[in-house]
């Protein structure tokens, strides 16, 4: 009998601290609860405040975009003028703008500020300052080089830019079929990454006043600029093979 009214007790004792439990239990997940609001409220606010950011910002790439625009006349005064590190200049405007056109595309995309407009002035911009830097060398060759090696393959490369126009023109216009068979190729990113160091190195060491460079190695620095520029109209001959040949086979049926 004292036996049973002990574990009467001990049961009772068990009954009374369940509830206990039960209450800590509460309290912890009321905290959890408010832990996480408070997470989901921070987070909220860092994306809202990222939100605002990104709008404020939306007309930056088309800035930079615009500057590269402005920077083509402004290359065309250096150039000819009789500064002093004119060359320098020269390769450091031709350089930064290479620069802006990554960084462009990359907050376009980053700040989700794509546009029509900025989708058609990129590469307007790159083809203004490329077309216009080789114009420039083709004026004024660069120490030691003849006006001819700079000039045929800056008519290839400026030509096959202009037959690439007029082929997406066209494709544009014709659609289905023609559209989507001018695609991208690594050929055309090789020809891309060329030019860009043959015309850098060009009009940066064009008449030796490079303050980096001296002697001897101005000559030899000039003699892979050039050769830099000749694989790069091989390369846009062999780019705008690879988009023509498709493209050729549906005009000629399609007659």
């Amino acid at each position: 009998m004292d036996s049973g009214r002990a574990r009467s007790r001990s049961a009772s004792r068990g009954a009374v601290k369940a509830p206990a439990r039960t209450r800590s239990s509460s309290r912890s997940t009321g905290r959890a609860r408010t832990v996480a609001r408070a997470s989901d409220e921070k987070d909220a606010r860092y994306g809202l405040a990222n939100a605002e950011r990104g709008t404020r910002l939306r007309w930056l790439p088309t800035a930079l975009t615009l500057v590269r625009v402005a920077a083509v006349p402004a290359l065309a005064v250096v150039y000819h003028s009789a500064m002093k590190n004119a060359a320098v200049i020269c390769g450091v405007m031709f350089i930064a703008a290479a620069i802006t056109d990554w960084l462009d595309g990359f907050l376009a995309r980053k700040l989700k500020a794509s546009s029509a407009f900025g989708a058609f002035l990129d590469p307007v911009a790159d083809k203004l300052m490329v077309a216009a830097s080789l114009c420039l060398l083709c004026t004024r060759a660069p120490t030691g080089v003849s006006s001819l090696a700079v000039s045929l393959p800056a008519i290839v490369i400026i030509g096959r830019e202009i037959t690439m126009s007029a082929l997406r023109e066209w494709c544009a216009a014709t659609g289905g079929e023609a559209h989507a068979a001018v695609k991208v190729n690594n050929l055309g990113k090789y020809k891309t990454a060329t030019q860009m160091i043959a015309l850098s190195v060009l009009l940066l060491v064009r008449d030796g006043s490079a303050f980096f460079m001296n002697g001897a190695y101005d000559a030899a620095i000039v003699k892979g600029g050039v050769w830099c520029l000749w694989a790069s109209a091989v390369l846009a001959l062999a780019s705008l093979y690879v988009y023509m040949k498709p493209v050729i086979g549906i005009m000629t049926t399609s007659d």
